[in-house]
């Protein structure tokens, strides 16, 4: 008997692309490699009846170069309010090993460096997101204003982790990483956020 799951909410990325990020229409990064903090909250979710409402998941990656050529190494970060059998459910679903989007997703990763349980927050204030990751990590970011104050949006791009959605155009206050090998501080760099649906195949 297969396994039933939704997830929807909103998606967060942070990276170290200057300008407009190249590797969402499956360009190299700007810095020949890239290195980003990635997030979802999920706002409504269940795995085989198990609620997932309110849960965050994070991931720090490393990409060597294009990142539509795979090998990423990344540290998972899931939130800590999470019941044992919630964290499995997690897991099991951004790890791609119950379908969906994510196992494609999880085709680029060349790496898991670890699983961790970590307290997170997820705040939203209009156009301001910020992400905690524990004492691990943090960022912050702010939509791009455009013409007559509108925020830039992007849709239809390759490189899509929430594919279906249109993304809006951000740039970030702050992002920082310690351990695990993934060192990072950085800000005024690229970033962006969107609507994310993800569900069984």
């Amino acid at each position: 008997m297969s396994t039933q799951w939704r997830v929807k909410g909103t998606y967060f990325e942070a990276c170290t692309c200057k300008g407009a990020c190249p590797c969402l229409f499956g360009g190299d990064p700007t810095e020949g490699s890239c290195d980003a903090l990635v997030a979802w909250h999920i706002d409504q979710g269940n795995m085989d009846g198990l609620p997932l409402d309110g849960l965050n998941l994070a991931m720090a990656l490393h990409s060597p170069e294009n990142m539509t050529a795979g090998d990423w190494r990344v540290m998972v970060y899931i939130d800590a309010s999470a019941s044992q059998q919630q964290h499995d459910a997690l897991a099991k679903i951004f790890g791609g090993a119950v379908g969906g989007h994510p196992a494609t997703l999880a085709g680029f990763i060349g790496e898991i460096l670890g699983i961790e349980s970590v307290p997170m927050r997820y705040d939203i204030e209009g156009r301001h997101h910020q992400l905690e990751v524990g004492e691990i990590a943090n960022a912050s970011l702010n939509a791009i204003a455009g013409q007559n104050g509108e925020e830039v949006t992007i849709s239809g791009h390759p490189l899509a982790v929430a594919p279906g959605n249109t993304g809006t155009v951000a740039q970030s206050e702050y992002v920082s990483h310690r351990g695990h090998g993934l060192e990072w501080s950085f800000s005024g760099r690229t970033a962006f956020y969107s609507p994310f649906q993800y569900q069984a195949a």
